[in-house]
């Protein structure tokens, strides 16, 4: 394989580990990705729920887990692989989640959930690679045009998300039900495009990811070929023993049928998709379920109106809360995790058959 140089680090398996928030990728998943040599993520979302101050002072909760758990992963990889924390740009504080993760020498930001026009601005001065997420090749165009007028800058590498991926998706609830988008191949197609100028003036390769429905080493093979220099996968990391979320939210995974993996609302104003719980089953009766307190986590949502309380609803999930209002974010394979491997097994399982529909061989 090639390896994959992002600033001054080298990447040597083609894999970022998804970020997943609220509490399923922090320090113990990312860290033990990075050992084997990808590039492990944290989620910046609320890192800090577990907090006993969590309540009154989440902003401080939050900023303090978060640099505790960089500094987990960095201690369980060993100086392997890369680190990246994941910033939602509609979050609130997204300047001081930036702020931290710089402050503690993560190797590259990750965000998305939004058009992260002013990420340059705050890590000017840092080492930080910077990553937005697009799900098309105008997307992709705005941020390089926005980056290279406003600050002088240009992505360091660049994910896709397809209509197949969990969580949140650019995509309108109408395309993804109708399947009138692009796919993921027609959209790496269109952002490598959008790309290859600001390549020329960067004087330096911009990596290439694409996320959405990746769940085998065959799948990472075939978009390898179409010209990405690698994929995000975040969904297949969850059936791992490493994986920062209960074991009850794991045991969703497995005991999920292709049929349980459904869209459903989100306070973000975007579809979202997961697995069915008895939220979503409510969600699909009623307009809204009232919250009971807030913590200004999303600036799009309004407690008065909101359709739910997000924070509260990926807690409890991450927490094993599943019978409570609970949300499971899962991408379009979530279904297919029929048992729990360590991540070592996994990324070698994924390398094995990457290097096999490559033309080549992998040995442990």
């Amino acid at each position: 394989m090639d390896l994959l140089k992002i600033k001054d680090k080298v990447l040597e398996v083609p894999i970022i580990q998804g970020g997943m928030g609220i509490g399923v990728s922090l320090g113990n998943l990312a860290g033990s990705v990075m050992r084997q040599g990808a590039m492990g993520t944290i989620s910046a979302a609320n890192p800090g729920f577990k907090k006993a101050s969590f309540q009154k002072k989440p902003l401080l909760s939050n900023l303090e887990a978060l640099g505790e758990e960089i500094k987990k992963a960095r201690t369980l990889a060993k100086g392997q692989g890369m680190l990246a924390v994941n910033i939602m740009v509609k979050g609130t504080n997204y300047a001081a989640y930036v702020k931290q993760a710089v402050a503690n020498k993560v190797d590259a930001i990750i965000s998305g959930a939004g058009l992260p026009l002013e990420l340059p601005k705050f890590v000017k001065g840092s080492q930080v690679a910077i990553a937005p997420i697009v799900s098309s090749g105008k997307a992709a165009q705005v941020i390089c045009r926005s980056w290279e007028r406003k600050h002088d800058r240009y992505p360091d590498f660049i994910v896709i998300e397809g209509a197949d991926a969990g969580g949140h998706l650019g995509f309108t609830k109408e395309e993804l039900e109708s399947g009138d988008h692009q796919n993921l191949a027609e959209i790496l197609h269109d952002v490598t495009e959008v790309v290859k100028p600001y390549i020329e003036k960067a004087k330096r390769a911009i990596p290439i990811f694409v996320a959405g429905g990746i769940y085998t080493g065959e799948d990472i093979a075939k978009y390898v070929k179409l010209g990405a220099a690698g994929v995000q996968m975040g969904t297949r990391f969850i059936g791992t023993h490493e994986c920062d979320a209960d074991d009850q939210f794991k045991q969703r995974f497995l005991d999920a049928k292709k049929d349980d993996v459904i869209l459903t609302k989100s306070p973000a104003g975007l579809p979202g998709r997961a697995l069915k719980t008895s939220l979503t089953t409510t969600l699909e009766q009623v307009e809204r379920v009232p919250i009971n307190w807030c913590i200004d986590c999303l600036e799009p949502c309004i407690p008065k109106t909101t359709v739910y309380c997000i924070s509260e609803a990926l807690m409890n999930a991450a927490e094993g809360k599943l019978d409570e209002h609970a949300l499971v974010f899962t991408g379009i394979n979530g279904h297919r995790i029929n048992e729990l491997v360590s991540v070592k097994e996994l990324v070698h399982e994924l390398m094995h058959e990457y290097a096999l529909n490559m033309g080549g061989l992998i040995h442990a």
